[in-house]
Order: structure tokens, then C-alpha cells, then sequence
């Protein structure tokens, strides 16, 4: 696969070749951020900063990677004009006008002196604005370089993740003791390598690659999500496969021939899901599914809502800080984290502006969304729901700046609206 646009031309003048040597070394360095946000994981952050811990520098809480998407920002805005056409003026102004709202919000909290309620946000939320924009201003050729780029690596992450399971030795460190081994792959918890690979499945289908490859990559992804343990990530993926499977258009086949070859494939899809299902649970990677889903896990999840009436109304309007959050929830609740988003986002923010948070994530979400292939609209509800299951939208990962990325770089065909310098 070419991308044109990334080659330079000897037989054209000098300052488009310059403009397009300038746009090589940015589709690279924008590369670069975005592998070492996803393969330098917290405890290796934690090596050199006290990335994840109590204490240290407010500027030791935010990722190498996120440091790199911010600094190329004004670079990437300033080295080379840039042209938007069509939905992506839109895009390009509700990305800034969101980053604009995220950054008064961190300073308003920071002022308060609650910058610790804050750093998430900047690290998983704030740093996916500026790599949007970023891809906005590098063009589409850059921006679909990039998205296939990023499936790559979430391909690679699941095919370790599949080798740890096999070997039962993981390639990254991680600090939790488990009694059953689950593996993580270039994630930072075996239950984010489980949301990315369902969350990936609904994009292949988007990639410009041969079918047998798109079918080669989303087989591995759903193995892979089935070696993670993430048992909830697990079942939407394979309901993601089968809505994708019936409802994605066929092209070049007529409605008749296009219900026959949805009907085959889908008998076929589900012999192989059976082979599939049978060599896993032989391979010891649906041992977690022995049991029930409504284990300790299960209860632990909804026991945690209890803590909402443990708190006076002043947290409740104004939140309270992360650490005596958590300290509560291990006294009261005896549960070690708190492994909810919805819990972590509402007391440490506060109901009100935790509401108006969740408002500008779901409003930014339908912007990007918006005229997006039905592919898109299935992988993003599908890592949308997994991640509701657990902290994901509440910890410091690159979950939202991989699912920006995707969605900027696999849009639906431009509209007929002018450009705009």
C-alpha cells in the first residue's frame, strides 16, 4: 500500500517538496508519540517519575507519549500550511473548541487546588484533542497512514497477548498479583488489551488492506481479547462481529445475492466460532469463563456505588480528592480500587460538573461521529460499553486518543463544502 502524498516528487517545485519533506518528518514524529503512548506502560513511567504514585511533581503525572502530542501541536500547526475540506472545518473547530473547555476546567480545578482530580483528564482526554488536531492538519493521506499504523499496533499487542497467555510471561511489567495469569500485551491492564481489541475489530473493516488480511486481523483480535480474560469485552466483541457481519454493506452484489452470501458467511462464521470456542477452552483461554459472571468481580463493581452514600452533599457537589476517595472506599468497603469510572468521575469532580464533563465527552464523540461509516459507529459503542464495566474512562490511558485517531483517519467520503486555509 502507497500513499502518495507521503512521497516526494523530484519533477515538482522546490517548496511543495520542502512542504512535503516537512509532512514526511511529522506523519513519522506523530508515529513515534502515539507508539510510545501505547508501549511505555506505567510502571515503566514509574522507573524514572512518579507517574502513578503518591507524591512528586505535578509534571511527573503526565506520559512521555502525552508530552509528544502536545509539543508537536503548535509545531505541526506552524511548520507547513494546511487546508480543511468539507466535515473537516467542523471537526478541526469542535476539536478546539473542546480542547479549549477541557483546559478551563483543568485550570479552574488546579486553581482549587485539586490538580490530583485533574491529571486524568489532561493525560487521556486532553492529549486525544490535540492529536486530533493534529491529524486534521496533517491531511487524509497522513491521517489513514496513521490509522492503519495504529491498528498495527493493536494487532501486535494481541498477538502478544496471545504469546503471554501461551507462555504465561508477560513482555511488560505489571504490578498486580492475580490468581489467574492474564496476559496484557502492549496495554497497561489486561482488561484495556481486551477493550482495544474489541474496539479495533469494528475499524479493520475500514482498512485498505485485502480481505484476507482484514479477516486474518480481526481473527487475531478476537483471539487475543479472548487470552485477555476480559470476559464483558469478550461477548461484545463476538456481538460486534456478528452485527458487523449482517448489517455492513456488500458491495457489487445485488439484494438477493447479497441476503445468500450474508447467510452463508454467517453459518460459516459460526461453525468456525464453535472450532474457535473449542480450541480456546483447550488452550486453557476461556478458563475464566468456568465459572458465572456474577463472581466477586461482578459484586465488587456494584458494591462500589454504595459509596455515593457515604459522602455529605458537599461532595457530592463539589467532589473530594482522589486519595480520601479511595481511602474511604478501602475502609468502608474494604475493596482495594475502585474499578468505576462513573464513581472515580462523580465524586472527585462533583455531580454537577462530573455531568457536564460526561456532556462535552458525549457531545465531542457525536462531532467526530457524524456522517462516520457504520463500522466506525459499531466500534466505538462496542469500546464504549466495555469500558463502562470497569475504571478505563477514569484512568490515565490512550484508549480515547487511539479511538479519535481511528475516527479521524477512516471517515465517511468528504462533503461537497469548500476548503478553508
Amino acid at each position: 500500500m502507497t500513499y502518495p502524498a507521503l512521497r516526494p516528487d523530484r519533477d515538482i517545485p522546490d517548496q511543495i517538496r520542502r512542504n512535503q519533506a516537512v509532512l514526511m518528518l511529522l506523519v513519522v514524529a506523530m508515529g513515534f508519540a502515539l507508539a510510545v503512548r501505547i508501549n511505555i506502560s506505567p510502571l515503566l513511567m514509574d522507573g524514572v517519575f512518579a507517574y502513578t504514585g503518591e507524591g512528586g511533581s505535578f509534571y511527573e503525572k503526565l506520559h512521555l507519549g502525552s508530552y509528544l502530542i502536545f509539543v508537536l501541536l503548535p509545531i505541526t500547526l506552524a511548520a507547513r500550511p494546511f487546508r480543511l475540506m468539507g466535515d473537516e472545518i467542523g471537526k478541526f473547530r469542535s476539536l478546539f473548541w473542546y480542547m479549549v473547555i477541557l483546559t478551563a476546567m483543568s485550570v479552574l480545578y488546579i486553581a482549587m487546588g485539586r490538580a490530583g482530580a485533574i491529571v486524568f483528564v489532561l493525560d487521556s482526554y486532553l492529549v486525544a484533542g490535540a492529536a486530533g488536531i493534529i491529524l486534521l492538519a496533517l491531511g487524509q493521506e497522513a491521517r489513514r497512514a496513521l490509522g492503519h499504523f495504529t491498528l498495527v499496533m493493536l494487532i501486535a499487542s494481541a498477538i502478544i497477548g496471545i504469546g503471554e497467555a501461551a507462555t504465561h510471561h508477560r513482555v511488560l511489567p505489571y504490578g498486580l498479583e492475580e490468581l489467574t495469569f492474564r496476559p496484557l500485551g502492549l496495554s497497561e491492564h489486561p482488561l484495556a488489551l481486551g477493550a482495544l481489541c474489541a474496539m479495533a475489530i469494528g475499524f479493520v473493516p475500514l482498512a485498505q488492506w485485502r480481505l484476507w488480511v482484514r479477516v486474518l486481523a480481526i481473527c487475531i483480535l478476537l483471539v487475543g481479547c479472548a487470552a485477555s480474560g476480559a470476559r464483558f469485552a469478550l461477548l461484545l466483541a463476538v456481538g460486534e462481529l456478528l452485527v458487523l457481519l449482517l448489517v455492513l454493506p456488500w458491495p457489487g452484489l445485488s439484494v438477493r445475492h447479497t441476503r445468500v452470501a450474508r447467510l452463508f458467511v454467517l453459518v460459516m462464521t459460526l461453525v468456525g466460532g464453535l472450532i474457535l470456542t473449542a480450541i480456546l477452552a483447550a488452550g486453557g483461554l476461556l478458563s475464566r469463563f468456568g465459572g458465572t459472571l456474577f463472581d466477586e468481580n461482578f459484586f465488587a463493581r456494584v458494591t462500589i456505588y454504595e459509596v455515593f452514600g457515604m459522602v455529605g452533599w458537599k461532595e457530592w457537589l463539589f467532589g473530594m480528592p482522589p486519595a480520601d476517595l479511595l481511602a474511604l472506599v478501602n475502609d468502608r468497603l474494604g475493596l482495594p480500587f475502585i474499578e468505576s469510572a462513573q464513581v472515580v468521575i462523580g465524586l472527585t469532580f462533583g455531580v454537577p460538573m462530573a455531568l457536564v464533563f460526561t456532556g462535552v465527552i458525549l457531545w465531542i464523540l457525536w462531532r467526530l461521529l457524524r456522517g462516520a461509516p457504520l463500522a466506525a459507529w459499531i466500534g466505538t459503542g462496542t469500546m464504549i460499553l466495555a469500558s463502562l464495566s470497569n475504571n478505563t474512562f477514569s484512568a490515565k490511558q490512550p484508549i480515547i486518543t487511539l479511538l479519535f485517531t481511528l475516527l479521524l483517519a477512516f471517515p465517511a467520503a468528504r462533503s461537497s463544502r469548500g476548503p478553508v486555509d
